[in-house]
């Protein structure tokens, strides 16, 4: 009685009158929202509908149905289910059930890979956190309007059924679309120490969809962002790599700095941006990542991440030769240093490191276009990336355009044009160092009259 008296005082809603002033959902008809059926995956569709005949509720949910109401295609759909993960697996051929933090279902058509969660219960104090607040584990499960409430946006928070083509809305997301604005759903602190990951993604939002984010969201952001040193390296890779392949990688990387989250994510990221050679470089390479992406072309992770550290490792490689290092070992010192100091900070993958390794390793190798080295070229694996790469340096200035177009001519070249390429001599080559005039003696008798 005292209780309730001090919350009708002090205007105070217990964690239950907040919980239910969200269960029931705005129901959003076909017209009120607008979604175009045509931009449904089929195989999303296959699955609702699979789990609905045998009785369970199911819905496309997420930024799919975020990317619908905005006339997008969606690129991945994620369904949201009262089934438990165990009875989506048995109900689907190709179903996996993975995952320690959350247990997730992947069901596979083809090369199509879905992603089924069932409605995550309200979260609850016994759930395991580190000493930061951060949830380790939590697999509680329960009814659709705590899913919503888990979720981090409003605008993430709506649940689409392809079958009667309803929007259900818990969180005014459908206003917030119209705003073009990123509110997070609860109190921001508290949702950012839960997952600090949720900060990396609202500026990943805000920066691919044009929106703004709600002045309540972002003020906790800048004194909360070091608590992203504690979320493991590979989650902040898998985000990161998000943010580069968004469509919008330039614009998410001047938002991380607005915002200042950078610092965790890719050291000396700012002492890159601020050199005009490195910038123009890095630019160019995130302007040909996001027109890959917009044509719907895949994106290669250690092309990316080469391009966005390659000026590091110019400086250390220009720092190893001043030491008198040869220059190719000096290449691969250099090379080491770099993957050693971002592999601490993001994860890098073997693969990806490997990758980047050899882009790297190839660009004194063009300098070369002489004997049968050019020839060797071809054969390499990597060829087309390490190609690519240095026509970016050759776009950003780097070094001589007429160093890629040599290359360019000696790819899509024949043989014989091939032959005379590499008998033709550079231009550079051509020019030469400058050779002194002798200097002109004068005659000896007008020498002797000079003397007299």
């Amino acid at each position: 009685m005292i209780k309730k008296f001090i919350r009708k005082i002090l205007g105070v809603k217990n964690k239950s009158d907040a919980a239910s002033a969200n269960q029931k959902p705005t129901v959003l008809s076909h017209k009120d929202h607008g979604i175009d059926p045509q931009l449904v995956s089929a195989n999303a569709i296959r699955i609702t509908q699979t789990l609905q005949e045998n009785g369970f509720k199911a819905f496309v949910v997420g930024g799919a149905v975020r990317d619908l109401l905005t006339g997008v295609k969606p690129k991945d759909f994620d369904i949201a289910t009262n089934a438990t993960p165990e009875q989506v697996k048995r109900l689907f051929r190709r179903a996996f059930i993975i995952g320690r933090r959350f247990q997730i279902v992947h069901v596979m058509f083809g090369q199509d890979l879905l992603e089924v969660t069932t409605f995550r219960g309200a979260a609850t104090d016994g759930a395991p956190k580190d000493e930061h607040g951060r949830v380790l584990r939590d697999n509680t499960f329960g009814e659709q309007y705590e899913d919503a409430a888990r979720r981090d946006f409003t605008v993430n928070a709506m649940y689409y059924d392809p079958a009667s083509q309803v929007v259900l809305d818990y969180h005014g997301g459908m206003k917030d679309i119209k705003k073009k604005t990123l509110r997070i759903i609860g109190v921001p602190e508290a949702r950012y120490r839960e997952d600090p990951v949720r900060m990396l993604r609202v500026v990943r939002f805000a920066a691919k969809l044009g929106f703004t984010i709600d002045a309540t969201t972002r003020a906790p952001i800048a004194v909360m962002a070091p608590l992203i040193n504690n979320v493991p390296a590979a989650r902040v890779f898998d985000e990161t790599l998000k943010l580069l392949t968004s469509g919008h990688a330039m614009a998410c990387l001047q938002q991380l700095r607005k915002e200042g989250l950078h610092h965790g994510l890719m050291p000396l990221l700012d002492v890159v941006l601020e050199q005009p050679l490195g910038e123009k470089f890095v630019a160019l390479a995130l302007a040909n990542t996001d027109e890959r992406v917009q044509q719907g072309k895949g994106v290669s992770p250690g092309f990316l991440f080469a391009s966005l550290l390659w000026h590091q490792v110019v400086e250390k490689w220009e720092a190893y030769k001043a030491a008198g290092e040869f220059p190719i070992p000096a290449l691969h010192l250099a090379a080491d240093d770099v993957l050693n100091t971002q592999t601490d900070a993001l994860a890098i993958q073997r693969k990806i490191g490997s990758d980047m390794r050899d882009i790297w390793a190839m660009q004194p190798r063009f300098d070369k276009r002489v004997g049968k080295t050019p020839y060797k070229m071809l054969e390499h694996p990597r060829l087309r990336a390490g190609y690519d790469f240095l026509l970016l340096r050759c776009a950003s200035g780097e070094i001589d355009e007429e160093i890629g177009q040599w290359w360019t001519d000696f790819m899509e070249g024949d043989s014989t044009e091939r032959d005379r390429l590499i008998n033709t001599k550079p231009k550079a080559a051509e020019a030469g160092p400058k050779k002194r005039k002798p200097r002109r003696r004068a005659p000896r008798k007008a020498a002797a009259a000079a003397e007299e």
